[in-house]
């Protein structure tokens, strides 16, 4: 071992050193990172037409169905997300910010388009070819298959 770290290793710090960063820059507002992905998920799909199931959902996000499920469930009871059973298929769920879901992360999202600069002005910030590069090389890797 030569003693410089491995991608995946490199990858993992970015990952929680961006995943720190955005809880503390959330908490003032009184969310997680798992509550922001959500409902900045569900604010963006709304924008784009869609009206998700929790299963589109966390294909979406990356997150587990399961944690989905509970994520929305405690969303619903802090009057931030409608969960609601499909007419065509009971046993699917779907989801839908509220009112006030929409207001919480009206201002989240400001605060991690501020963030975002900060963290990405290394690379010459949201607009630089250099950041375009980087999102098209995590895109490749996650796109991968693991089989």
């Amino acid at each position: 071992m030569n003693g410089k770290p491995t991608p995946g290793a490199l990858v993992w710090r970015l990952s929680m050193k961006w995943r720190v960063a955005v809880d503390r820059a959330l908490a003032p507002l009184g969310l997680t990172h798992a509550q922001y992905v959500l409902l900045s998920s569900l604010y963006g799909m709304a924008g784009a037409g869609k009206w998700p199931s929790q299963r589109e959902l966390a294909d979406h996000t990356g997150l587990e169905a399961l944690y989905v499920s509970k994520l929305a469930r405690a969303l619903e009871g802090d009057g931030l997300v409608e969960r609601t059973r499909d007419p065509a298929d009971t046993r699917t769920v779907r989801l839908a910010l509220t009112d006030r879901g929409r207001e919480v992360v009206t201002p989240a999202l400001a605060e991690v388009r501020v963030l975002l600069d900060r963290l990405l002005a290394p690379l010459g910030g949201r607009g630089s070819d250099r950041t375009a590069a980087f999102v098209r090389d995590l895109t490749t890797l996650l796109d991968a298959p693991l089989d």
